[in-house]
């Protein structure tokens, strides 16, 4: 697995190709600077996934399996391994990353199935103290550093509403619920359109609903970042003009640079800045466009600092790293794509994205995030506020 590491880093570089000056410089940033993943995935393990091969067996149902995968993923069940755990540690340390932003929640708006992938991350801070701790209140970041352990702070994939009720009043209660639970953000909407505004995906560009208006106004008053990452362009515009706090998009692209349909409008980001929020750009190499590659993303970083200021960019990369194969036998029936994960042809004719331009932009390569903005020229304190510091902010102005 070090090799796999290594070899992703040295790809990297040999395309950002920076001078020995400033990969020594960016390296020593990194290690001495909080680094926040704006939206992603803690590293995850494998091994053998007995409890889905036994559901495949049975033949349980799809909503069984995603279950035991989700267990699995979130490290419940090889955390009994200490060969594993001690591995978990070596890639969160080769990555330089101190906190994510990690998806603690299903796609939708689904109590019941939000609360089944929150409880996986409750129980993991809690089963491993020496490891991961839940930040939930931003002065607690330095602390959790200064220990020596690593934070997850929890977001969600859409906004808890239950299935029936009668009086708005009677639908947000369930949005001070989670925050209690520890989440401090949630995405407006998904792909698709929802009782709040229309997804990305949704051709309509509808916008936000009267109802959107208020579920933002009670994000605000409780504490929860308006996230639009998924929303539509007219969704995006619309919340930050309601929203009274920072509103974001915590792993999209610049728009100008990408004919992919999750990226964001000169217009959008614009808005986002004025509520002093952030646009965090992703991983993600099919949404970059152009080289798609680790270059790309600087490319879209650079785009978003110089435009909008570096106050309102970071880096959410929408990644992960699996420690070790997961094991099952047998091959899961086949079922057609949930609505709320459709993706529709982004329009690239086809166009693959090659091994080469994922793995230049691996979770772990990280630190070489921090040596591509040396590279393009930005100062140490603008670097620390794109890897980290406008997360904080961000999470700190919420907070009030």
């Amino acid at each position: 697995m070090y090799a796999n590491w290594i070899a992703d880093r040295q790809l990297a570089l040999s395309m950002l190709r920076p001078t020995q000056k400033e990969l020594e410089h960016g390296l020593e940033l990194h290690r001495n600077s909080f680094v926040f993943d704006a939206y992603g995935f803690m590293p995850s393990g494998g091994g053998h996934n007995e409890r889905s091969e036994k559901i495949i067996a049975e033949n349980g149902s799809k909503h069984e399996l995603q279950a035991a995968n989700e267990e699995f993923a979130s490290c419940l069940s090889y955390m009994k391994d200490p060969g594993m755990v001690k591995l978990l540690r070596e890639a969160f340390d080769y990555s330089g990353v101190d906190c994510i932003f990690q998806n603690a929640g299903v796609e939708g708006n689904d109590v019941e199935n939000m609360l089944k992938r929150l409880s996986c991350f409750t129980f993991l801070t809690d089963h491993q103290p020496e490891l991961f701790e839940r930040v939930v209140w931003p002065d607690k970041f330095e602390e959790i550093r200064a220990r020596g352990h690593k934070a997850l702070c929890f977001t969600t994939n859409g906004v808890p509403l239950p299935s029936r009720f009668v009086s708005a009043e009677e639908a947000l209660e369930h949005i001070v619920v989670f925050a209690r639970f520890g989440v401090r953000m949630m995405h407006l909407t998904y792909n698709r359109r929802n009782l709040i505004g229309d997804g990305c995906a949704e051709k309509a560009d509808s916008g936000l609903s009267d109802f959107g208006r208020m579920v933002i106004a009670e994000m605000n008053r409780v504490g929860i970042i308006p996230d639009v990452a998924h929303s539509g362009q007219r969704t995006s515009l619309e919340a930050a003009l309601c929203s009274q706090k920072p509103v974001v998009a915590s792993h999209t692209v610049a728009g100008k640079l990408s004919f992919h349909f999750r990226g964001k409008s000169d217009e959008v980001i614009e808005a986002i800045k004025k509520t002093n929020g952030y646009v965090g750009i992703c991983a993600i190499p099919r949404f970059l466009s152009g080289s798609s590659n680790i270059c790309a993303m600087m490319d879209h970083i650079e785009y978003v600092a110089r435009k909008f200021g570096v106050d309102h960019v970071a880096i959410g990369t929408d990644r992960s790293t699996r420690l070790a194969p997961v094991e099952i036998n047998g091959v899961p029936a086949l079922s057609r794509r949930g609505w709320e994960n459709f993706w529709p042809d982004p329009g690239d004719g086809g166009s693959k994205v090659t091994d080469e331009q994922f793995r230049s932009l691996a979770f772990l390569n990280w630190p070489l995030f921090t040596v591509g903005l040396v590279q393009r020229g930005f100062t140490d304190d603008e670097i620390r506020k794109i890897i980290g510091g406008n997360v904080m902010r961000v999470i700190r102005e919420t907070a009030e």
